[in-house]
């Protein structure tokens, strides 16, 4: 697909359709007082803004496969976007535990934290994701050179620790999880396959060029 038209068509269809889960989740809050959101509504609001970053991070971490298994280089393009709404709902569901459910009560935070530490894993994965939110422009991709495809490495570690999140979240079902948890370890599987092969062909090229100097000498 030309270039052109992933940025005049494609984004934008893309970044409303990354709003539409947001966007629902204030059309439930405002219908009806927010009954449409269950007994619990702010735990429905949570884990609906925790579940899209989690699938937003996968769907992120799927685009070089996918470009790479359907020969779609312009799927690229819309890796950084996907990145920044996996963050901002990753964010928007911290703050939604932080300022509604907790109400900024610390006591009652630091109790939570140490009733269910798998709040300290996700808390890792959202602070893991800063850094790689604020060095997605091209200029701090200009700026880091090599240290930043490194610095964005971290996307592997943050993506196993948000389904760790969720698996030690859930109470009952844990097959949702253990979907995510599959997808993920595909698309790592993949990637360390493609390493591996990159390797073993440097090796082969150094071992072919030494050969060929021995024979010439």
């Amino acid at each position: 697909m030309p270039p052109h038209l992933v940025r005049r068509f494609i984004k934008p269809l893309l970044f409303l359709l990354c709003l539409v889960p947001f966007l629902s989740v204030v059309w439930r809050a405002l219908e009806l007082g927010g009954t449409d959101l269950g007994a619990n509504p702010v735990e429905a609001v949570q884990d609906t803004f925790g579940q899209w970053g989690l699938r937003f991070l996968v769907i992120t971490l799927a685009i070089t496969p996918l470009r790479d298994w359907f020969n779609a280089p312009w799927l690229v393009m819309l890796r950084r976007m996907l990145g920044l709404f996996a963050f901002a709902y990753v964010l928007l569901h911290f703050l939604t535990w932080l300022l509604l459910d907790q109400g900024l009560y610390w006591s009652g935070i630091l109790a939570d934290i140490a009733k269910r530490p798998f709040i300290t894993i996700g808390f890792a994965a959202l602070l893991m994701l800063v850094p790689l939110a604020v060095t997605s422009t091209n200029k701090m991709m200009r700026r880091l050179g090599k240290r930043w495809k490194s610095l964005h490495r971290l996307v592997y570690l943050i993506s196993l620790l948000a389904v760790w999140h969720y698996y030690w979240q859930v109470k009952a079902d844990v097959r949702e999880p253990l979907v995510y948890a599959t997808i993920v370890a595909v698309l790592l599987g993949w990637r360390a396959f493609k390493a591996a092969r990159r390797s073993h062909a440097r090796t082969a090229s150094s071992l072919g060029r030494v050969r060929d100097g021995s024979e010439r000498a």
